[in-house]
C-alpha cells in the first residue's frame, strides 16, 4: 500500500453547501438521516441476496451514542448491516463524487440507480447530525476491509485493513457518527437512545429484515419489526385490521378496503372514515416503499373525490422525489391512483348489492363523497342512487322515498329559488332542492338512470305564475291593492302581486329569479365599493337593457306576493290609515326577506327602522304630526 494511501483527499463537491442544501431545501430535517441509514442497510442486503442467494437473512443493528460522564468519551452511534459491502475503489469513487451537482434531477438519477448511488446520497444525509462519519466495510466480493473517514471540512481519507483486521471482520458495513454538539444544527438527542428506537421504529417498521436497537447501559435489544397488517387486509382477521385502523386514524373506522395494485406493486387498505371530514378536506395518505416509511402526509396517492378514507399503502412500483418524502407525479402514480379509485367504487357497489342497510349508514355519513362519484359514474350511480338523501319541500327524505309519492322530480336549480317557493308548494307536488353540489347533476341524471322517472326544473316565476289567482269578484280590490303596495316598495325595485295560496298564515311571500338576484348582488357590490365600481354596474345595467331588451337581468324587479287568503291582506285592502299602511307593507316586506333567507341591505334596514318607529308610536299614541 503506497505511504500517502491515508493522506487527506478533497470530496469532489462544495460539501457544506452540499449539506445546507439537503437540510434546507431537500430534506425536512435532520431526523431523516436514520431513514437514509435503513434504506442504504436494506438496499446493501437486497445486492447481497441478489448475488448470492445463499447468503444470510438481512440484519440491522443500530446502537445508539451514549454520552460520557464529564471528561469521558462516551461511545459513537453505530450502524451495521450484513449487505454486500464496499470495496476500497468502490468507497473512494461513491462516497467522494456523490452530490458533486446540486440540481434536483442529478439528485433524481441517482436515486434511480443501483442502491450504491443511494448509498451516497444517503450517508451525505449524516454530516446533518454529524461532523465526522466513519464507514468500515468488508466487501463480499473479496479483497481487504477498508475505513473510509469524511469530514465537513471537505475531505476524507481512506484506507486498506490488514488481513487480520479483514479476517475478524464480518462481510457488510459499519458507520460511525460522533454527534454534534454545537452549531446552529445541534442534533446530539436524535443519536440517543430513545431518538434513535423511535425513529428507526417509526421509519423501518415493515421493513422485510431484522432491524434491532440495542441499549448499551442495559446490553438489551429492541426488535422494532412487526407484521404489516394492511398489505394482506383479506387475510388478515377483521377484529386485528379495524384495531389497526382505530390506531391509524384515532378512532374506529367505518369499514376497510382492500387495495390491490398489481401494475405498481402496491398494496394496502383503506379505511373509511367514521364521520365526514371538515369540508374541503383531503386525506393524506401513509406510504411505504418496500417496507421503509415515505410519508405520513401524501396527498396525490387518492382521488380527489376519496375524501373520506385515509389509505396506508405499500409500494416498490412508485418513484419517490428527491427528498424521499412524496411521489413523483407521473403515469406509475396516475395509473395507482385510478386503480385505488375503482376498488373504493367496488366496495361501495358491493355494499349496494350485500349490505344496503349499512351503505344507508354510510351514505348518511359521507353523502357528498357519494355523491361526487355518482354524479359521473354510471355503474355507481344506478346501484345507489335510490338511497341518496335529498332535501324537499315536504322534508329530507331518499331519492327513493321521493318516488314513491310521486314519479315526478320537481327541483330547483338553486338553494335561493327552492327558499323562497318551498313554503307555498302544493304538498302533493313537493320541489327538490337542487341547489347542493353534485344534486342538480344527479337529478338530470335519474331518467337514464331509474326506468319511468320524469325530471322538471322549476323557477320562481313558473311557481309563482301558477299560484292561484283572487276571485274575480276581489279583481279591483286586489289590483288596487297591488298598485298602492307597489308605490310604497318602489325606493327598494319590488313590485306587489296578490295571489292566493296555502298556508293561510304566511301573509307574504318574497320572490326573485335568478336574473334578478344577479342585479341585485351587483348592486350590492356597488354600495359597498363606490366610486368607478357604481359606474362598472350602471354601465353593465345599460348594456344589458340595450343589447338584450328581453333578458330580464336589467329590467325585471323582485316581487311581493301578498296572500288574499290570509286575513291580514284583506284588512290593509281595505285599511284608510296611510301611514299604517305604508309601516304594514313595509314590515311585511323585510318579514318575508328573512323568510326566504335574504341579506338585508342598508335602505331595507333604514325602512325596517322607520316602520318599527312609526308602529311603536302609533300604539302609544302619537299622532301623525309627532311622527313625521
Amino acid at each position: 500500500m503506497p505511504d500517502d494511501a491515508r493522506a487527506p483527499l478533497p470530496f469532489q463537491v462544495d460539501l457544506r453547501g452540499v449539506v445546507d442544501l439537503l437540510s434546507r431545501h431537500i430534506y425536512s430535517g435532520p431526523r431523516v438521516y436514520l431513514r437514509e441509514l435503513l434504506q442504504n442497510g436494506r438496499d446493501a442486503v437486497a445486492a447481497r441476496r441478489a448475488e448470492d442467494p445463499t447468503a444470510p437473512s438481512g440484519a440491522l443493528l443500530i446502537t445508539p451514542h451514549v454520552a460520557g460522564s464529564p471528561g469521558g468519551a462516551g461511545s459513537p452511534f453505530r450502524f451495521q448491516d450484513n449487505g454486500i459491502g464496499l470495496t476500497r475503489d468502490e468507497a473512494a469513487e461513491l462516497l467522494a463524487t456523490v452530490g458533486r451537482s446540486s440540481k434536483r434531477g442529478d439528485l433524481d438519477e441517482l436515486q434511480r440507480g443501483d442502491y450504491l448511488g443511494r448509498f451516497g446520497i444517503g450517508l451525505l444525509s449524516c454530516f446533518m447530525v454529524a461532523d465526522t462519519i466513519t464507514v468500515h466495510s468488508r466487501s463480499a466480493r473479496g479483497g481487504p476491509a477498508i475505513e473510509w473517514i469524511g469530514h465537513t471540512d471537505g475531505t476524507f481519507t481512506i484506507r486498506e485493513l490488514d488481513e487480520q483486521t479483514t479476517a475478524a471482520r464480518p462481510i457488510g458495513s459499519e458507520v460511525l457518527l460522533e454527534p454534534r454538539l454545537d452549531g446552529p444544527l445541534h442534533d446530539g438527542g436524535l443519536l440517543g437512545h430513545g431518538a434513535v428506537l423511535g425513529l428507526a421504529t417509526s421509519f423501518g417498521r415493515y421493513l422485510d429484515l431484522d432491524v434491532d436497537v440495542a441499549d448499551p447501559t442495559t446490553s438489551t435489544t429492541t426488535r422494532v419489526n412487526v407484521e404489516p397488517v394492511f398489505r394482506t387486509p383479506t387475510t388478515t382477521p377483521r377484529e386485528e385490521l379495524l384495531a389497526f385502523g382505530e390506531e391509524l386514524l384515532g378512532t374506529r373506522p367505518f369499514d376497510a378496503v382492500e387495495i390491490v395494485v398489481p401494475g405498481t406493486d402496491t398494496r394496502g387498505t383503506a379505511f373509511v372514515l367514521p364521520s365526514p371530514p371538515p369540508p374541503g378536506a383531503r386525506q393524506a395518505s401513509r406510504v411505504y416503499l418496500g417496507g421503509m416509511l415515505l410519508s405520513e402526509q401524501v396527498d396525490d396517492l387518492l382521488p380527489d373525490w376519496a375524501f373520506f378514507v385515509r389509505c396506508i399503502v405499500d409500494t416498490t412500483g412508485l418513484r419517490p422525489t428527491a427528498s424521499r418524502e412524496q411521489l413523483v407525479q407521473d403515469d406509475a402514480l396516475e395509473f395507482t391512483r385510478e386503480a385505488i379509485g375503482a376498488a373504493l367504487r367496488r366496495w361501495i357497489l358491493d355494499l349496494a348489492r350485500q349490505r344496503p342497510h349499512r351503505l344507508q349508514e354510510f351514505i348518511g355519513v359521507h353523502q357528498l363523497g357519494i355523491k361526487a362519484i355518482a354524479a359521473h359514474d354510471d355503474d355507481l350511480a344506478t346501484a345507489v342512487v335510490r338511497w341518496l338523501p335529498i332535501e324537499t319541500s315536504a322534508g329530507t327524505m331518499t331519492i327513493d322515498e321521493h318516488l314513491s309519492q310521486t314519479g315526478v322530480i320537481r327541483y330547483t336549480a338553486t338553494r335561493d329559488e327552492f327558499r323562497q317557493i318551498a313554503a307555498v308548494v302544493a304538498p302533493a307536488s313537493p320541489i327538490v332542492n337542487g341547489g347542493y353540489v353534485y344534486d342538480q347533476e344527479i337529478l338530470e341524471r335519474l331518467p337514464s338512470l331509474i326506468d319511468g322517472v320524469r325530471v322538471e326544473r322549476v323557477t320562481v316565476a313558473d311557481e309563482l305564475d301558477n299560484l292561484e289567482p283572487p276571485h274575480l269578484d276581489d279583481l279591483a280590490t286586489t289590483t288596487a291593492l297591488e298598485d298602492r303596495a307597489s308605490r310604497v316598495l318602489d325606493e327598494v325595485e319590488c313590485r306587489v302581486s296578490v295571489r292566493r295560496y296555502r298556508p293561510d298564515d304566511l301573509a307574504a311571500l318574497y320572490v326573485a329569479d335568478p336574473s334578478v338576484l344577479r342585479r341585485l348582488e351587483r348592486h350590492r357590490a356597488a354600495a359597498v365599493a363606490p366610486g368607478i365600481w357604481s359606474q362598472v354596474v350602471g354601465a353593465v345595467d345599460s348594456f344589458l337593457a340595450e343589447a338584450k331588451p328581453d333578458d330580464g337581468d336589467a329590467t325585471a324587479a323582485a316581487r311581493l306576493c301578498l296572500n288574499w287568503n290570509a286575513a291580514l291582506v284583506r284588512r290593509l285592502a281595505t285599511l284608510g290609515d296611510d301611514l299604517v299602511f305604508e309601516r304594514s307593507i313595509q314590515l311585511l316586506y323585510v318579514q318575508a326577506l328573512l323568510a326566504g333567507h335574504r341579506p338585508l341591505e342598508a335602505r331595507d334596514r333604514r325602512m325596517l327602522d322607520a316602520a318599527m318607529t312609526d308602529l311603536i308610536g302609533l300604539s302609544v299614541g302619537l299622532d301623525d304630526k309627532e311622527l313625521r
